[in-house]
């Protein structure tokens, strides 16, 4: 703790620091600390860093190698898309970096939209109609748009 010392000329101020000894073990706010730390993790919330240890800071597509410092570059990829099957031995996760990650996804979209299956996800700016029941449609819609383009470029 620092020990502050007032001199008579000019109106110095003199510190020193006294160390002190360590304490043995823990102190209670350290204790503290640490416990908030473990609460905040959510259950299956550490299969990431399960994951990086398994298979390494490398990105399984791209094969780009990270440091400790750009360790937030890489994700954990469910190969079955189920972010709840978390076994143990890290069958189910692949380490991608984001861009790959980014790449995967996008391309699960687009195929399944190309397939006509629509896709689990509901990203997509038109739905097509012509498989619903339903026949009223607002013709001057973007999404009416797209689909003409889409198949004049495919008749082309």
């Amino acid at each position: 703790m620092p020990r502050a010392t007032f001199g008579k000329k000019w109106g110095r101020v003199h510190t020193a620091t006294v160390r002190t000894k360590p304490k043995e073990g823990k102190s209670p706010e350290d204790v503290v600390r640490d416990l908030k730390k473990e609460q905040q993790k959510l259950p299956g919330e550490d299969y990431r860093e399960r994951s990086l240890a398994l298979h390494g800071l490398i990105c399984a597509r791209c094969g780009r190698e990270f440091d400790e410092l750009k360790r937030q570059l890489l994700t954990v990829h469910h190969k079955d898309g189920n972010h709840n099957n978390n076994p143990l031995d890290g069958s189910n996760w692949e380490n991608l970096c984001v861009y790959c990650h980014e790449d995967v996804h996008s391309r699960e979209i687009l195929g399944d939209f190309l397939a006509g299956s629509g896709g689990s996800e509901s990203g997509l700016v038109y739905e097509d109609i012509s498989k619903k029941d339903t026949t009223s449609a607002d013709p001057g819609s973007l999404g009416e748009k797209l689909k003409k383009a889409l198949e004049k470029k495919v008749n082309n």
